[in-house]
């Protein structure tokens, strides 16, 4: 991730240092810089000249004080909240009194990483999207103690970085991670209920949903020890509420070591000549499959409009663009029709008496006053 927001700010004008203590790692990006640049010279979206005046911009470090004129410094190491408050100590004792200090975690507070400097309001978070250089959606994550006008000021760089910039509320999962969590969580839990095998429940939300990847193929893509590990995190997160619970399915495979396509096994096998399971192709099981996982997303959607994570518009453009759904939920529960979206939730909620299905309050107050939007 690092290698790739260095890229992106190196391709938009900017003068880029890569830093990285493990030498082989820094070298195998510099190594990838090449063959990317040489892959866009080969598609003609760059002439030779300016590949190589991109690549002069980036400059590879193992010395962390080559950071100490930078101005905006985003670090993206391991999702450990101890680790991060270590190295922004460090950064904060080696930049300009003027330098940004950023974060690319995915779901970790704000708050309580920039509690670790002593100037905390410079502190914010950005999280891009993996990869970087392709993915346009950036979520800004100010903390309370964020200076004011400062989040503004991150959206409007990210735009001319030429990417989709939203503005999350400092929560758990921030906009895409929060809720998205329905998406793998209801496809486990329909597989662990029996009603349709990890094949069929894949078929269903790209042949009826529309979504480009099932959730298992999207799990065993991202890994199941990553994927289980956000979804814990947000779990414990939001103090054990259950829309949230992992699943022992995930967590079990995940202790197996199938992590998916990176160990060659996950909830399929990716061994040469493997051959998996076909999908029951049957269209009012995968109907019943794609209007239940759609319908908790779109939920979970409307409740974080409810509370204020971020706007209606940039809930949408970051569901749309940080991972490729085929609509924005809320424009999409708005279509389908806000009584009905209550009303499957409803009955979700009688059938299995958890509070994993309750109906957002904010869905609950549109159909008591009859409205059909969220504006």
């Amino acid at each position: 991730m690092g290698a790739g927001i260095a890229q992106v700010a190196a391709q938009a004008g900017h003068e880029a240092v890569l830093f990285d203590s493990n030498a082989f790692a820094l070298n195998r990006a510099g190594e990838n810089y090449v063959k990317i640049f040489d892959r866009l010279v080969e598609k003609e979206k760059y002439s030779r000249k300016e590949a190589d005046t991109i690549l002069a911009r980036i400059e590879l470090s193992e010395s962390i004080t080559s950071v100490e004129d930078c101005l905006l410094v985003i670090e993206a190491i391991i999702e450990d909240m101890a680790i991060k408050q270590d190295l922004f100590k460090k950064l904060e004792n080696l930049v300009v009194s003027d330098c940004v200090l950023a974060s690319n975690t995915s779901s970790l507070s704000m708050a309580l990483l920039a509690s670790a400097c002593e100037f905390p309001d410079r502190v914010i978070g950005l999280h891009f999207f993996n990869p970087a250089p392709l993915m346009p959606l950036v979520e800004v994550v100010p903390a309370v103690s964020t200076k004011e006008g400062l989040a503004d000021e991150m959206k409007d760089l990210m735009l001319s970085w030429s990417k989709i910039p939203v503005i999350a509320k400092d929560t758990p999962g921030f906009i895409v991670n929060r809720i998205a969590r329905p998406f793998y969580g209801e496809a486990l839990r329909i597989y662990e209920e029996g009603i349709a095998d990890i094949p069929t429940i894949d078929w269903a939300m790209k042949s009826i949903g529309g979504f480009r990847m099932g959730p298992f193929e999207l799990m065993d893509y991202i890994g199941n020890d990553v994927n289980y590990r956000v979804t814990e995190s947000v779990f414990e997160a939001f103090y054990y509420d259950p829309r949230y619970k992992p699943s022992f399915t995930q967590r079990r495979l995940s202790e197996a070591g199938w992590l998916g396509r990176k160990s060659g096994r996950g909830y399929y096998n990716y061994a040469e000549n493997a051959k998996n399971p076909a999908p029951t192709e049957d269209q009012e099981l995968g109907t019943g499959i794609a209007n239940r996982i759609i319908t908790m997303l779109m939920n979970e959607a409307i409740d974080a409009l409810y509370l204020n994570i971020a706007s209606q518009e940039d809930i949408d453009l970051a569901m749309t663009k940080g991972v490729n759904y085929p609509k924005g939920l809320l424009a999409w529960a708005e279509e389908l029709g806000i009584e009905e979206v209550y009303d499957r939730m409803a009955d979700l909620y009688d059938h299995y008496c958890e509070d994993r299905y309750r109906p957002s309050p904010l869905l609950r107050l549109l159909v008591q006053e009859g409205k059909e939007s969220f504006s």
